[in-house]
Protein backbone atom coordinates (compact mmCIF):
# COMPACT_ATOMS: atom_id res chain seq x y z
CA UNK A 1 0.00 0.00 0.00
CA UNK A 2 1.24 3.42 -0.80
CA UNK A 3 2.11 5.29 2.36
CA UNK A 4 1.01 8.46 0.62
CA UNK A 5 -2.67 7.44 0.41
CA UNK A 6 -2.69 6.44 4.06
CA UNK A 7 -0.99 9.65 5.16
CA UNK A 8 -3.30 11.79 3.01
CA UNK A 9 -6.41 10.10 4.39
CA UNK A 10 -5.15 10.33 7.99
CA UNK A 11 -4.29 14.02 7.63
CA UNK A 12 -7.64 14.82 6.06
CA UNK A 13 -9.50 13.04 8.87
CA UNK A 14 -7.51 14.82 11.56
CA UNK A 15 -8.03 18.19 9.90
CA UNK A 16 -11.75 17.68 9.23
CA UNK A 17 -13.02 16.28 12.53
CA UNK A 18 -16.65 15.17 12.30
CA UNK A 19 -16.94 16.48 8.74
CA UNK A 20 -14.42 13.88 7.51
CA UNK A 21 -17.22 11.77 6.04
CA UNK A 22 -17.98 14.55 3.57
CA UNK A 23 -14.60 16.26 3.20
CA UNK A 24 -12.37 13.19 2.78
CA UNK A 25 -14.22 11.30 0.06
CA UNK A 26 -11.42 11.75 -2.49
CA UNK A 27 -8.74 10.53 -0.06
CA UNK A 28 -10.96 7.63 1.03
CA UNK A 29 -11.50 6.54 -2.59
CA UNK A 30 -7.76 6.67 -3.31
CA UNK A 31 -7.06 4.57 -0.21
CA UNK A 32 -9.73 2.00 -1.17
CA UNK A 33 -8.27 1.69 -4.69
CA UNK A 34 -4.81 1.11 -3.24
CA UNK A 35 -6.07 -1.52 -0.80
CA UNK A 36 -8.08 -3.30 -3.48
CA UNK A 37 -5.01 -3.46 -5.73
CA UNK A 38 -3.04 -5.13 -2.95
CA UNK A 39 -5.82 -7.52 -1.95
CA UNK A 40 -6.13 -8.80 -5.51
CA UNK A 41 -2.35 -9.18 -6.00
CA UNK A 42 -1.48 -12.92 -5.81
CA UNK A 43 2.14 -12.23 -4.80
CA UNK A 44 1.02 -10.06 -1.88
CA UNK A 45 -1.49 -12.73 -0.84
CA UNK A 46 1.25 -15.39 -0.79
CA UNK A 47 3.57 -13.12 1.19
CA UNK A 48 0.89 -12.51 3.83
CA UNK A 49 -0.02 -16.20 3.94
CA UNK A 50 3.59 -17.25 4.49
CA UNK A 51 4.04 -14.65 7.24
CA UNK A 52 0.88 -15.89 8.96
CA UNK A 53 1.93 -19.55 8.71
CA UNK A 54 5.37 -18.72 10.13
CA UNK A 55 3.82 -16.88 13.10
CA UNK A 56 1.33 -19.70 13.66
CA UNK A 57 4.11 -22.28 13.63
CA UNK A 58 6.12 -20.26 16.15
CA UNK A 59 3.05 -19.89 18.38
CA UNK A 60 2.45 -23.64 18.29
CA UNK A 61 6.06 -24.23 19.34
CA UNK A 62 6.20 -21.65 22.13
CA UNK A 63 2.59 -20.91 23.09
CA UNK A 64 3.51 -17.21 23.11
CA UNK A 65 1.83 -14.83 20.63
CA UNK A 66 4.16 -12.83 18.37
CA UNK A 67 3.19 -9.54 20.00
CA UNK A 68 4.25 -10.76 23.44
CA UNK A 69 7.46 -12.38 22.11
CA UNK A 70 8.55 -9.10 20.55
CA UNK A 71 8.05 -7.05 23.72
CA UNK A 72 11.23 -6.34 25.64
CA UNK A 73 11.67 -7.93 29.02
CA UNK A 74 12.23 -5.60 31.96
CA UNK A 75 15.92 -5.14 32.70
CA UNK A 76 15.49 -4.99 36.48
CA UNK A 77 13.53 -7.67 38.24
Amino acid sequence: MELNQTADFTKCCKDSGFLMVVKCRRENSALKECLTAHYTNPDFYEECKMEYLKEREEFRKTGIPTKKRLQKLPTSI
